[in-house]
């Protein structure tokens, strides 16, 4: 018997973490940066073919930056922006939060949560779980050479 899926409160998968994470013109403005590297207000406008305001632009980098996933620096009187965090560290970064977040809400009993994540895994492909078994040994082999 198939168990029907339902949302736990206060949980969220991980696209909709990095949705609230960023807002939509923020997304964009990213995914742009990451695309272009270093970039200007000027490029990022003329990029969204002025379909928004050069100045919602200038705001959401500067906001970008004091979330500290841009850098800037000046250049003349304007700023150049680029990206202090790849696109896959941020996935990583926010793909790490929701599960720490799924293991913090087990009061210490992570046993259901990772079978439950084995089965899904399974339930896609069983080539992940091989990649899964893979990745595991890596990590144990990693832990004891740190030690």
């Amino acid at each position: 018997m198939k168990i029907p899926l339902f949302t736990l409160r206060g949980f969220k998968r991980p696209r909709e973490a990095v949705k609230s994470a960023l807002g939509e013109l923020e997304r964009e403005v990213m995914e742009e940066i990451w695309r272009r590297g270093e970039t200007s207000v000027r490029e990022i406008h003329a990029a969204f073919d002025e379909r928004a305001a050069y100045t919602t632009l200038m705001t959401t980098l500067d906001r970008l930056h004091k979330k500290g996933l841009l850098e800037r620096r000046k250049d003349g009187r304007a700023f150049l922006y680029a990206p202090r965090i790849s696109r896959e560290d941020f996935t990583h970064s926010v793909a790490k939060d929701v599960i720490d977040g799924l293991l913090g809400q087990t009061d210490g009993e992570t046993n259901p949560i990772l079978v439950c994540i084995i089965d899904a895994v399974g339930e896609r492909d069983s080539e992940l779980l091989d990649e899964l078994e893979k990745l595991l040994k890596e990590k144990r082999r990693k832990l004891k050479s740190e030690k």
